[in-house]
């Protein structure tokens, strides 16, 4: 039987992972996590994209902040990035996929798609998280869905404001609607 051929990373991969252990440390010392570093390496040019969050949300003024942080970090080891680079911070967009509990903590009361491993699709508003699932409102009823059972889950983009009576179930506000009596 042959040995599995090594798995063999990108250049771009590989600067991912050195810059990785140099970055995140500025951006949690900053408070912020860091849910992405890409490197895309184009001729001799480099563009690190780095994605952070908090539970409070990125600010401009927190993009600055993080952008001036990483950007003097990277200067003082000008030696992982040989030649040019141009660095980008940015917070995680609305079609980031909710994979961790902090994205689903930070999506409480926010409208989500989700897909299951039994193929089923359902959209409803998420409420509170913890360690192994989370619940989510569903057609004026609350359910708990568990991680592991999730293969895609989405914050929905919304254009009105979501009705009061689904905010108050999601809070705690009303211990039960008529249809989860019945």
């Amino acid at each position: 039987m042959s040995s599995p051929r090594p798995v063999r990373q990108s250049a771009g991969q590989q600067l991912s992972g050195r810059l990785h252990g140099v970055l995140e440390p500025v951006i949690t010392d900053a408070g912020f996590d860091l849910e992405e570093l890409d490197v895309r390496t184009v001729g001799r040019r480099h563009t690190v994209k780095v994605v952070v969050d908090s539970d409070t949300g990125v600010g401009l003024d927190d993009i600055a902040m993080l952008s001036r942080a990483a950007s003097e970090v990277l200067d003082q080891h000008d030696e992982l990035i040989n030649g040019a680079f141009t660095l980008e911070v940015t917070s995680p967009g609305t079609d980031r996929p909710l994979t961790q509990l902090r994205h689903w903590r930070r999506a409480f009361l926010r409208l989500v798609a989700v897909r299951t491993k039994d193929g089923a699709t359902l959209a409803g508003r998420v409420g509170r998280a913890d360690t192994d699932s989370v619940t989510v409102l569903v057609g004026g009823k609350r359910q708990e869905l568990r991680y592991a059972d999730v293969t895609h889950a989405a914050v929905e983009v919304e254009f009105r404001t979501p009705p009061e009576s689904e905010l108050e179930l999601l809070r705690g506000k009303i211990e039960t609607t008529p249809e989860e009596t019945s």
